[in-house]
């Protein structure tokens, strides 16, 4: 009996030790443009086939301001087209959908939404989530990061909660999801403070796979030792590639792999 028992508990910790390893992304380096190195990114996206770049702006850097501009891949000059009065706002993530741009700020609890041609503000929202740090889109709601393990998908029209999807890594909470982008079904995340970029399933909420980008953080930090943070993935869905930056990095590089 004794016997018995010893293997029972070999199999129970065996079991409790098991934790899913979640699949590696492998990608290359296909090309790298030159990024501006004021430019703290909050968010990057393409649309209508120009890549937008939104940016934040933090007390510490006094060159930083709260930014949305169109990035020129061939030069790494920028396109200013909004800026925030940093001394009221922190500019973060950004996405266009039915005609409109929507921007998140850091702590303000609020959001502005401008018309996608012009870029004169029409509107503005309010959201319960303590602070907003990014947005993508599903084609049909605005989903938003928060700095928590959760994505709260939001009407277009109401700005309301529709649904609040909980991430999770190996099956635990993951946070600190950051800069987000949505391709081919699913959400793809930059995780605060760390190398990876995360694969979401967007029926569960599950990490299905993971990109070590800690290559392109050694790199940014040899080329600008005032790098911060990788942060930055964008999707041209009329070309297929992928971009990812960081903040005050000084390229933009282009990846590729299986999506």
């Amino acid at each position: 009996m004794a016997s018995c028992n010893d293997n029972e508990s070999t199999t129970a910790k065996t079991q409790i030790d098991v934790t899913p390893t979640t699949p590696q992304i492998n990608y290359t380096v296909t090309k790298e443009f030159p990024h501006d190195t004021s430019l703290f990114t909050e968010g990057f996206l393409f649309h209508n086939g120009a890549l937008y770049e939104s940016t934040g702006s933090p007390p510490e850097l006094p060159f930083a301001k709260s930014l949305i501009v169109i990035d020129d891949l061939s030069t790494g000059n920028f396109d200013k087209k909004i800026e925030l009065d940093k001394s009221k706002y922190f500019g973060e993530g950004i996405v266009f959908l039915n005609g409109k741009l929507f921007q998140l700020t850091y702590k303000n609890q609020i959001g502005f939404i401008y018309d996608a041609k012009t870029f004169k503000q029409i509107g503005n929202f309010k959201y319960l989530n303590t602070e907003g740090w990014s947005l993508t889109t599903d084609g049909k709601n605005l989903i938003m990061s928060d700095g928590t393990d959760k994505l709260t998908f939001l009407s277009p029209e109401s700005l309301t909660p529709i649904k609040v999807l909980s991430v999770t890594d190996s099956n635990f909470p993951l946070t600190n999801i950051n800069e987000l982008e949505f391709i081919k079904g699913f959400i793809y995340a930059n995780v605060w403070q760390t190398n990876s970029v995360v694969k979401i399933d967007t029926s569960n909420g599950k990490v299905v796979g993971k990109l070590d980008l800690s290559s392109l953080v050694f790199e940014a930090k040899n080329k600008n030792p005032n790098a911060d943070v990788l942060n930055g993935i964008a999707y041209d869905s009329i070309t297929g590639k992928i971009y990812v930056t960081g903040k005050l990095w000084a390229n933009i590089y282009e990846i590729n792999f299986s999506h």
